[in-house]
């Protein structure tokens, strides 16, 4: 028994070894300890022996003696064939199990009576690695071997250390990896009587190795992707130590020096400039400040080509804030520097051919403006006198009437291309004031309508206008609207044929706009005159046909519609006739601004321009857009101490202020022929209206506006839409100011 026992032990420290060796840690660690048992066992188990054989005691003493050592081993060898640590598996010399041990049970799920006596050890292990197995080990021992057994134990049947890794199927299906030990198991006369398989379950260290060959893949794909980032980058790049010597560059700056990347690395940085002495104070800088930007720098290469760059450089720093050098791009600008220069010469040039060119435009439009003025002054006395000639009494002969007609006729003409000729020349400088607010489309159409139709009905033209009593309101100026359509209108009316037909429409175009269009019944256009349509002086082959005109009109049309904002079109056929349109943003009716209190009056405004009994005091306001005057009357309509005066533009307003003396002047500022500023520069500059308060309504409302009209000298500037209480507190404020210096004056009548 003891000798069995011996053997046993002696098979398990040897397969202890070999494990030992090939071993992962954790494993070679439990293996370990397995051994020291066992030598402890056998050292245990030697002395007990030898004590045997010495003493010859009493045989009661001695199987005492021998029975507690034998007990000890046996506890001990039970411990190890019992752990659950490590798979045991004992085969007889043809490979079926014979011993099954608690830890393989644990690791594969089979129970010792399932495999006992009925598989081999292949049959637990995959198959085509158990092929691929034999396949290597052929080719290695150039021996043939057997798929399936024989392959897991050959090298141990032949006295070969064999350790392996294998993948091990539960009876569940599951597989794990394994690394198994095998031993041949001899007898006393070194024949085999079988085989030891000793497995660990190797999952956990195939994860780790997953898991590392994976950070390891990561780190070297992220390693490729930042030098692939370095390389692909325009600027020259380089790092530096503090030192300011060369430890990294790509290929650009290879190229910017002419010397390869082991020739740079270890060199000083300032060697490959022109002024070294600059380029290390470059590093120096930013050293010191942390960065350096769009610093100059002129590169020398070996072959001696010169290279302007812009040097940007930052400090860089390890994992523990630790400096370890400088971090520098530079860029290749000697294009840009040559750019800029060849540009700063350009710019000269171009500043003094700008230079000339408003010098000669402001020329034209003072030009212009002189002959306007010199050309209206006897067109005056020309149209004034032919005017009394047709109405002398005795009335003239036919003949001299048919003279003075066409006297008449050609001075009226003359002074509308006189007017077009100086509004073209006003928009082209900028001098064009618009007073854009919400005023009525519709109101703007039946003014038209009016003006229009006596010309259409001597022609035979039907005039068709849209029903009025749906409202259009659009963000515009009045006067500068009804000068686009009275010109569109013409101009149907003029190109059209004798019974021909006019048709206006007007309605919503898109959610925020509102187009009204112009359609006629005329020979139209083609696509090329369509594409010149536009161009000044140009009357696309018209200058030999019967209706005068100078294509200039729907130039400033076009120009006029811009300047608000709007958009103007035409649709043409030849033969058919043609469409003009124009789009301009929507708006709504002029209303009292939200959280007003009150309602306005009433009463509709009649005739009468001063609302009150003459112990009132006066209330002058300049204002060309109708909804607003309109609206200022209601409002001044409910207070039973003020009268108002109107006037339509900043001259009259002038004049009324001059004749009247009215306490407080309510003033717009976009105002026809002169602005509000110009109005209000005019009473301050006269004595008998400069003691006059003059507030400033208007709806250019953003602060730079209003600074500016307060520090024109405006008492209050007053915002659209009107607000009441703010607007009747600052009336009330003027009016104690008016009272409180002696400037009230004796309110008057007006007749």
């Amino acid at each position: 028994m003891l000798i069995g026992l011996g053997m046993t032990l002696a098979v398990l420290l040897l397969v202890g070894g070999i494990a030992w060796n090939r071993a992962a840690p954790p494993v070679a660690a439990f293996i370990g300890a397995s051994i020291v048992l066992l030598l402890a066992f056998l050292a245990l188990l030697n002395v007990r022996i030898r004590g045997l054989m010495r003493g010859r005691l009493a045989v009661g003493h001695a199987m005492h003696e021998v029975r507690e050592p034998l007990l000890k081993a046996g506890a001990l060898q039970d411990a190890i064939f019992n752990s659950a640590n490590f798979s045991s598996i004992a085969t007889d010399a043809q490979g079926v199990i014979q011993i099954f041990n608690v830890g393989a049970e644990r690791m594969l799920g089979y129970k010792a009576a399932d495999v006992v006596d009925k598989i081999t050890p292949a049959g637990i292990s995959d198959a085509q690695e158990v092929v691929a197995r034999a396949a290597a080990l052929s080719l290695e021992l150039d021996t043939p071997i057997t798929p399936g057994f024989e392959a897991l134990v050959f090298k141990a049947s032949r006295g070969i250390e064999d350790i392996y890794e294998l993948t091990y199927i539960r009876k569940d299906g599951s597989r794990f990896p394994a690394i198994v030990s095998v031993t041949a198991l001899r007898d006393a006369q070194e024949k085999v009587i079988g085989y030891l398989l000793i497995g660990t379950d190797n999952t956990a260290r195939k994860q780790v190795e997953a898991e590392q060959a994976l950070l390891d893949q990561r780190l070297r794909d992220q390693q490729f992707y930042t030098r692939s980032l370095i390389e692909s980058n325009i600027d020259a790049l380089m790092t530096t130590d503090p030192r300011g010597i060369i430890s990294d560059v790509n290929q650009q700056m290879e190229a910017l020096t002419g010397c390869t990347r082991d020739e740079l690395i270890g060199a000083p940085f300032k060697n490959y400039f022109t002024d070294p002495e600059r380029a290390e104070a470059a590093i120096t800088r930013a050293l010191r400040e942390g960065k350096v930007t769009n610093y100059e720098l002129t590169a020398h290469a070996r072959d001696g080509k010169e290279t302007v760059v812009s040097y940007n450089a930052t400090t860089f720093h390890d994992r523990d804030r630790k400096l370890q050098g400088v971090f520098a791009a530079a860029r290749d600008v000697t294009d840009r520097k040559q750019f800029e220069h060849t540009l700063q010469e350009n710019n000269v040039e171009l500043e003094s051919a700008k230079a000339a060119a408003e010098k000669a435009n402001l020329a034209k439009s003072e030009f212009l403006s002189s002959m306007s003025h010199e050309l209206r002054t006897p067109l005056n006395a020309v149209l004034g006198f032919a005017q009394l000639m047709a109405s002398e009494t005795p009335p003239p002969s036919s003949a001299q009437k048919l003279s003075i007609d066409q006297i008449l006729q050609a001075g009226w003409y003359l002074l509308r291309l006189i007017n077009e000729i100086l509004d073209l020349a006003m928009i082209e400088s900028g001098k064009v004031t618009m007073s854009q607010e919400a005023m009525s489309l519709t109101d703007v159409l039946q003014d038209c309508q009016a003006m229009i139709e006596p010309q259409a009905d001597k022609r035979g033209i039907q005039m068709t206008f849209p029903r009025f009593d749906n409202l259009f309101y659009v963000h515009a100026d009045r006067t500068r609207v009804k000068q686009v359509m009275i010109n569109l209108l013409s101009n149907a009316i003029k190109y059209n044929q004798g019974g021909g037909a006019v048709i206006v429409q007007c309605a919503m175009s898109g959610e925020n706009r509102v187009r009204v269009s112009v359609k006629d019944t005329g020979a139209g256009l083609t696509p090329e005159q369509v594409a010149q349509l536009f161009q000044p002086f140009n009357r696309l082959g018209q200058e030999s046909g019967t209706e005068e005109g100078t294509g200039i009109g729907l130039v400033v049309t076009k120009q006029l519609v811009e300047l608000m904002h709007g958009v103007i079109g035409v649709e043409s056929s030849a033969g058919v006739g043609s469409v003009f349109w124009v789009e301009l943003a929507a708006a709504s009716a002029p209303e009292l601004a939200p959280g007003s209190s009150g309602e306005i009056g009433a009463d509709e405004p009649g005739d009468v321009v001063a609302h009150a009994l003459s112990s009132q005091r006066t209330l002058l306001y300049v204002e060309d857009n109708p909804a607003n005057l309109a609206l200022v009357e209601q409002l001044i309509a409910r207070r039973s101490d003020l009268k108002l005066l109107t006037a339509i533009d900043g001259h009259l307003g002038i004049q009324l202020a001059r004749a009247y003396q009215p306490d407080v002047i309510l003033m717009d500022i976009n105002l026809p022929g002169i602005s509000g500023f110009g109005a209000l520069q005019i009473l301050h500059d006269d004595p008998a209206t400069a003691h006059i308060p003059v507030m400033a309504l208007s709806a250019n409302a953003v602060p730079r506006d209003i600074e500016k009209g307060l520090e024109a000298g405006f008492f209050r500037y007053l915002t659209k839409p009107i607000k009441v209480l703010e607007f009747m507190d600052a009336l009330d404020v003027a009016l104690h100011y008016a009272a409180e210096n002696g400037l009230a004056s004796e309110s008057q009548t007006v007749k």
